[in-house]
């Protein structure tokens, strides 16, 4: 299993408590619908895209997302957040071949 890059961003960079913020997760993954055909073997390539992403905010489900097979290469995952004191987001994401991955940030407001 392929270890997929991911990053997430916060928009503004400095943000204050109870501020909504928008929060960009970038994932790095080839969203293989299965209907294409490998170009030098002819071979159709398997489906693997992402179909489920959650959000969580100091241990609590703050965003649930599911997926289909026609969203772009490298997709970005975009929610609005109300930042609620310091804490940890993470990001988690499984794709249609039970591959899963997740990446973290700390939250930390500026006032």
């Amino acid at each position: 299993m392929e270890e997929r890059t991911s990053l997430i961003k916060i928009k503004p960079k400095n943000y204050s408590d109870g501020e909504i913020v928008k929060v960009d997760f970038m994932v790095m993954h080839p969203m293989e619908t299965g209907m294409r055909k490998d170009k030098k073997t002819g071979e159709i390539v398997p489906a693997q895209y992402i179909n489920n992403v959650k959000f969580n905010y100091n241990g609590k489900l703050i965003s649930s997302m599911k997926v289909w097979e026609s969203v772009s290469v490298n997709p970005v995952f975009t929610i609005a957040m109300k930042v609620a004191g310091q804490g940890k987001l993470t990001v988690t994401f499984t794709d249609s071949t039970g591959e899963s991955s997740e990446n973290s940030i700390m939250i930390q407001p500026k006032g």
